[in-house]
């Protein structure tokens, strides 16, 4: 039986390779969760606001087919649902105009950049900005985002909009 705590990058698969290329795998939370299961993500700087736990008191319990997962940081801003894990934090700087796709699904409006092993989705027109990451192991990664309209909908949309 492989030990549940020889984990390496490589044996993280599409995971890792998302979570490093975004810049979320903290080196500070790896050691905060040695050898447990919680997904390690870190909340964006400044995260810690009004808004934000706003927003963590709304995550969805459940993401399309995945279930709620434990983070290795103790933050209603971050949050992750499945294996691999669709991660959500509050918190990101709001993105300005952009010609990457914007979608505007159920009310939200969502910056789509797709990434060479998943898509990155973030809240258009709303401060502070969501940040959602799906794997490419979830297909119509877009369908999954109404599970976090509630959520979105804690922070107030501002003048720019999807045209």
């Amino acid at each position: 039986m492989k030990d549940p705590c020889s984990c390496t990058p490589e044996s993280r698969g599409s995971r890792f390779t998302l979570v490093a290329r975004l810049g979320i795998l903290a080196a500070v939370a790896l050691p905060l969760a040695a050898c447990t299961s919680a997904v390690k993500v870190a909340p964006f700087e400044g995260a810690e606001t009004e808004a934000c736990h706003a927003v963590g008191a709304r995550w969805p319990s459940q993401v399309g087919p995945a279930q709620w997962r434990e983070t290795a940081v103790e933050s209603v801003t971050v949050a992750a649902w499945g294996d691999p894990a669709i991660i959500a934090r509050c918190g990101a700087v709001p993105p300005g105009p952009t010609t990457l796709p914007c979608l505007d699904i159920g009310g939200v409006d969502w910056i789509m950049d797709e990434l060479d092993d998943g898509y990155v989705f973030t809240t258009y027109g709303r401060s502070p900005a969501i940040e959602v990451l799906v794997p490419d192991a979830y297909e119509t990664a877009p369908l999954l985002l109404p599970a976090f309209a509630a959520a979105a909908e804690t922070i107030e949309q501002g003048p720019n909009r999807c045209s």
